[in-house]
């Protein structure tokens, strides 16, 4: 392919599809964000429910587990969400600018160093806030309920 830049109308079929495959994919991040913290409380609760069923208090920081687990996961994607964001950034200045190339029209892929993306991502309350807030929970509850 060839870095030459395209003459293209920002209302071509082509450029639709492009910001709707972008948009579909930013979507999907969002959608895997929510379902982890879903079934990271519905495990936690599970785990509560079994250690309290069985008496034993001291294995309720077996919770902490699928918490850990699922920042992890939450925190991964809602950082490939941020990249795909600034891909989609990116692309809509290139259209402005008129600098699209073949390149950028048949290929999608998030935009940013990862690493950096992660520690950015895991810095945000969606995510600290929620699995926090869930340990202390936990704690909590073994604290109180469970001894």
């Amino acid at each position: 392919m060839e870095n030459t830049f395209l003459d293209i109308d920002p209302e071509s079929s082509s450029i639709q599809t492009h910001l709707g495959i972008i948009q579909n994919v930013i979507q999907r991040m969002s959608s895997n964000s929510s379902a982890c913290k879903a079934w990271c409380v519905s495990l936690v609760a599970a785990v509560l429910v079994l250690v309290a069923d069985k008496g034993k208090p001291e294995y309720a920081w077996i919770a902490l587990l699928p918490i850990v687990a699922f920042a992890a996961l939450d925190t991964y994607y809602l950082a490939l969400e941020k990249a795909f964001r600034s891909s989609y950034n990116a692309f809509i200045r290139k259209l402005h600018n008129k600098q699209i190339t073949e390149q950028d029209l048949y290929s999608i892929s998030p935009v940013g160093k990862m690493s950096i993306l992660q520690v950015e991502a895991l810095r945000s309350f969606s995510i600290w806030g929620f699995y926090l807030s869930l340990a202390v929970l936990v704690w909590v509850t073994k604290a109180t309920v469970l001894s």
